[in-house]
């Protein structure tokens, strides 16, 4: 996945990608989506968003903005996540590819004027 997408200052935007095990898809889906409500309730979270790719259903995508690395990190250690970690090799194909991002100061690349 390329792009910027943050241009806040500060904020960080997190990205997290996982592919389920074939047959698991659903079940996966429904386990990020029980980490929506604890982690919107977290300080410093600004938007957490469960997305499913329309190329691939065994693809999910968690998009995540916080105001700071150290509110992201905070998450990170949650108990609510840890919990979904833990348990993790049941639905995941692969182990989670996860990106943090800041918003680029200038032109994007491709993007129009």
């Amino acid at each position: 996945m390329t792009g910027v997408l943050s241009s806040e200052a500060g904020v960080i935007t997190a990205i997290g990608i996982v592919r389920a095990k074939p047959g698991r898809e659903e079940e996966l889906g429904k386990r990020m989506a029980a980490l929506i409500g604890p982690t919107r309730e977290e300080p410093g979270c600004i938007a957490y968003d469960l997305l499913r790719s329309i190329d691939d259903p065994a693809v999910w995508i968690l998009l995540e903005k916080w105001r700071s690395r150290i509110d992201l990190d905070e998450h990170i250690r949650s108990a609510h996540l840890q919990a979904f970690l833990r348990s993790k090799d049941d639905v995941l194909a692969l182990p989670p590819e996860s990106h943090r991002v800041v918003g680029h100061p200038g032109p994007v690349y491709g993007a129009s004027p």
